[in-house]
């Protein structure tokens, strides 16, 4: 079984761990699945007596052209023997988004950095078939992780499969902007990403929660108001303005440092 040495972490904030609050005294505000992976290989490597480091390379609100042209170089520098390059869900929500040029710069990334033997995992895009406004997108998210596969296969990648997560479909799921995970969408992506990786994660990452009571009609309006007002309009208004959320933020965690010596469990 493969034993990771050094793990980086590229991507926009997903990667970062938004929405996942990180323990009191943390360096950084959110946790994230990715930091969830790094604790496990840390804590794996630390009871066989070996080394493992982790950086995470994340800033939210990039896109898939700045990750691959910003942190991918980085990464190569730092030599890791895994990284997880997991990006596109801001792109898919941009009209007029060239996905074949996209995917193009996203395989010649993956190969780059499959050049150096490392081994690389890949995200899909959600499936936003339930969420409201974003499944207009569906369709270009769905090509997006057809693109994902396909790359891959070609470099003997691995694929975490948020299309596929059935569990993801759950609003429950979702902090309340409808667009980060809560802690415990970080941690069932965290655990599928061990067993893509062939190392076992926890048991039951891809069940549904159990059926949520129906909302009532006045409810359901209620809170697509406060949605729409506390977190479209800030979003819409940066787009307008040409801002991103991410804008003067430094990488998450840019310095390779040792991890996961005294977690348990994801």
């Amino acid at each position: 079984m493969t034993r990771f040495r050094r793990y980086v972490a590229l991507g926009d904030s997903l990667t970062e761990g938004m929405c996942d609050p990180a323990q009191e005294g943390s360096e950084h505000a959110w946790r994230g699945w990715a930091d969830r992976l790094a604790d496990a290989l840390g804590a794996r490597a630390a009871a066989a007596g070996e080394d493992f480091d982790y950086a995470n390379l994340a800033i939210r609100g990039r896109l898939l052209t700045e990750i691959i042209t910003e942190q991918v170089p980085v990464a190569l520098d730092l030599g890791p023997d895994l990284v997880s390059l997991v990006g596109g869900g801001n792109d898919v929500l941009r009209a007029g988004v060239d996905l074949d040029a996209l995917a193009a710069a996203l395989e010649d990334a993956v190969a780059r950095l499959r050049a150096t033997g490392a081994t690389v995992l890949m995200g899909t895009a959600y499936d936003p078939r339930e969420a409201p406004l974003i499944k207009r997108a569906r369709g270009l998210a769905g090509v997006f992780t057809a693109h994902v596969w396909t790359i891959a296969r070609r470099h003997d990648a691995h694929v975490i499969d948020l299309w596929g997560m059935q569990a993801l479909r759950d609003r429950r799921m979702w902090a309340p902007d409808r667009i980060h995970l809560t802690a415990d969408g970080h941690r069932r992506v965290a655990a599928q990403a061990l067993d893509v990786l062939g190392i076992g994660g926890e048991e039951g990452w891809h069940v549904p929660l159990p059926a949520a009571p129906p909302r009532g009609r006045q409810e359901a309006w209620r809170e697509d108001a406060l949605w729409v007002r506390e977190h479209v309009v800030p979003w819409v208004g940066r787009r307008i303005r040409g801002r991103s959320s991410g804008d003067g933020l430094p990488p998450k965690r840019p310095d390779p440092a040792p991890v996961g010596r005294t977690r348990t469990g994801l």
